[in-house]
């Protein structure tokens, strides 16, 4: 999985960019089947995070949340790609 992590309107501190190290290893169970995670991180007045996903098999999916806390958002960000990823596995292996 290539992953691309950008911000826009700002720059990550070491500790945000710990966090998003840390939350996306909670995916690593996707890694064959996640061609490239791509996550924009945008800062005006809170935090606006949005990922996309290219699976392997042509699909793709797109997760956003916002939160006026990095750490919350990003984990609600998480908790959505999670549920996005096993929905996407499971019609896969159910289309097998």
């Amino acid at each position: 999985m290539t992953k691309s992590i950008t911000a826009h309107g700002f720059s990550f501190q070491k500790d945000q960019s710990d966090l998003i190290n840390q939350k996306l290893k909670k995916i690593d169970y996707a890694d064959d089947l996640i061609i490239d995670l791509i996550l924009r991180v945008k800062e005006e007045k809170k935090f606006y995070f949005d990922v996309t996903i290219n699976f392997r098999w042509g699909a793709n999916a797109h997760v956003t949340s916002e939160d006026f806390d990095f750490a919350a958002g990003m984990n609600k960000l998480i908790d959505v790609l999670e549920i996005k990823i096993k929905k996407e596995k499971e019609k896969v292996q159910s289309k097998k």
